[in-house]
């Protein structure tokens, strides 16, 4: 299911890696803009509904090889003091699991920013990104080896615009800092924004589809979340999935690694 588009560069060399990246809203299905009102309280206390959506959301990110996800609770009231990150790897069978909690709202809510993988990560560190608001992180997992190695970066950056340029010029800088980088997640910004020219223009990232879709969720008209690659990895393939899981669809992208990048499984 979903819409897919096939680049028209496609190789056939190195490892295959499916990539999903999926903004979950902390296991809430919303519909409907009204949902954000009358549903409110979903996001401060725990409802039965949560964990059953949950699963539905582990049944789609079960086929992905890596999975990074944006507005998951880390354990506090809302999630009945559960991980979600780790339930929904055990729920859908991923060794490999980390977190990084951006925001603490007293014992209430713990917002983070997650990463599932089947391979297991030589290195995770967590940057604390800049803003006049706390609470925007990015997670930075690296595989394979530090000569030749692949790292994954995760974030939900700002809703305001200085913020947001603010935190893709810090990105901007890792990114330069690294050989072969996978950034996903929900960026809050579109295709051919002044956000999306300055990370592409200061770095080897590239966009290899533009305007997908993925907000809101029951009717797409915005394309906010995002997989970028640097350009030595080979795009294969880009979807987005359909379903009401969350306010947001996720965005999956099939790419082939370089062969001198070595997955542990």
């Amino acid at each position: 299911m979903g819409m897919t588009i096939q680049p028209d560069d496609l190789t056939n060399t190195g490892h295959r890696l499916r990539l999903l990246s999926y903004n979950v809203q902390a296991g809430i299905s919303t519909s409907r803009y009204r949902h954000y009102i009358t549903q409110s309280w979903r996001h401060l206390f725990p409802h039965k509904q949560r964990f059953k959506n949950l699963n539905r959301i582990a049944d789609i990110v079960a086929s992905y090889d890596v999975v990074g996800l944006q507005e998951v609770d880390a354990g506090s009231l809302r999630s009945g003091f559960v991980n979600l990150t780790e339930y929904l790897a055990e729920r859908a069978g991923f060794p490999f699991w980390h977190d990084q909690t951006n925001r603490k709202i007293s014992k209430i809510a713990r917002h983070a920013t997650g990463l599932m993988s089947r391979f297991e990560p030589r290195e995770v560190k967590a940057y604390k990104l800049p803003g006049r608001i706390p609470g925007r992180n990015l997670l930075d997992v690296r595989f394979g080896q530090k000569g030749d190695s692949l790292h994954v970066f995760v974030v939900h950056l700002a809703l305001g615009a200085r913020a947001r340029m603010e935190q893709i010029a810090y990105i901007s800088d890792l990114i330069n800092s690294c050989e072969h980088v996978i950034l996903m997640g929900d960026m809050n910004f579109k295709s051919r924004s002044k956000e999306m020219d300055y990370l592409l223009s200061h770095t080897d990232m590239r966009e290899s589809v533009h305007d997908l879709h993925t907000y809101p969720s029951w009717s797409p008209k915005r394309n906010i979340d995002h997989i970028l690659v640097t350009d030595q990895l080979d795009v294969e393939k880009v979807q987005v999935l359909t379903g009401f899981a969350s306010d947001h669809l996720p965005i999956a992208m099939e790419v082939r690694l370089p062969e001198s990048i070595h997955l542990v499984g």
